[in-house]
């Protein structure tokens, strides 16, 4: 990819944004990914399926740590924590929902494919995850903290 093309991706970001998003989403992933791999584990010993109970516990406080890495780190919003926060939620849970679609048979074909049932569940967890990190920036640049970002701009003008 050239270097105009990516300035032509890039260049309705504000400057350094990307970049925190990029801190914040690694972040963010290692810590959905671990309270996930953690609660699978725990879980397995009592729940048949562990990995679907585990992706709905650790949404939960995956949820609330992103949102607040997101709010004073990469889009860096004033106030309206609970109305931002419940656009988060929002955002999010489409992606849960996803992840509780797609995690079956993603489980199920790694399965096939790495022979290991004991393994699959957190491959296909991070196949998914991947998938759900694109799905999120674009919900909070466009939706969680944008509205509430232009309507502060318009308070402060004159």
């Amino acid at each position: 990819m050239s270097r105009l093309s990516l300035c032509n991706l890039t260049r309705h970001i504000p400057p350094g944004q990307l970049g925190r998003y990029l801190v914040v989403g690694v972040w963010n992933t290692a810590f959905a990914y671990g309270t996930f791999a953690l609660l699978t584990w725990w879980l397995g010993r009592y729940v048949p399926a562990s990995y679907l109970a585990a992706s709905l516990l650790s949404s939960v406080l995956n949820i609330t740590v992103s949102f607040l890495g997101y709010k004073w780190f990469v889009f860096r919003t004033q106030g309206h924590y609970f109305r931002e926060w419940l656009r988060c939620l929002m955002v999010y849970s489409g992606s849960i929902a996803l992840g509780l679609l797609a995690l079956p048979p993603t489980v199920y074909a790694m399965t096939a494919v790495t022979g290991s049932p004991t393994a699959a569940p957190y491959i296909a967890g991070a196949l998914v995850l991947g998938t759900q990190v694109v799905i999120s920036f674009l919900g909070h640049k466009r939706y969680t903290f944008a509205a509430i970002a232009r309507s502060d701009d318009e308070v402060r003008r004159p």
